[in-house]
């Protein structure tokens, strides 16, 4: 098994570029849920993974329904990583075959999906100035998705 990175309708090409780069890199899985801000064969998407795309586990999906119909046998390890989460995100204590939920660059994911799913948000801690709204998302899936790994050993990886 791997871990699992999710980018529900990811909306900027370089950044999920640079997040298949870390799958790529850790041997995690991509799922991509659309609609998604660009092509898959955005030239901009593959500059930012640059030649790693051929070594990414990419999974396409209509829709977050249709994401949630398909794993939902998995739904009590699925995390989702909002700035509104009720924990951090080392307050999880990460699996094998963990799926990891961001939302777009813009809003984030559906607020009635995180209510709903309340006990399982998590949240990077940051600053408390009103100004600063998130972190990069690119950014945001590396903490979340090394912490994992750390917790578990690294497992694969040297």
């Amino acid at each position: 098994m791997a871990l699992h990175i999710v980018l529900v309708e990811p909306e900027i090409p370089p950044n999920t570029g640079n997040i298949a780069r870390s799958c790529a890199a850790t041997g995690s899985v991509l799922h991509l849920v659309k609609p998604l801000g660009f092509s898959i064969d955005d030239r901009s998407l593959k500059r930012a993974g640059l030649d790693y795309w051929p070594y990414v586990s990419v999974q396409v999906h209509e829709g977050l329904e249709d994401f949630l119909e398909e794993y939902k046998g998995r739904r009590d390890r699925m995390f989702l990583a909002t700035t509104k989460g009720a924990s951090y995100y080392t307050d999880i204590s990460f699996q094998d075959g963990d799926m990891i939920l961001f939302g777009r660059e813009t809003a984030g994911l559906p607020r009635d999906f995180i209510e709903a799913n309340r006990e399982r948000s998590i949240r990077i801690p940051l600053s408390e100035d009103t100004r600063l709204r998130s972190l990069n998302l690119s950014n945001s899936v590396s903490i979340i998705l090394f912490e994992a790994l750390r917790q578990m050993g690294f497992p694969g990886l040297e």
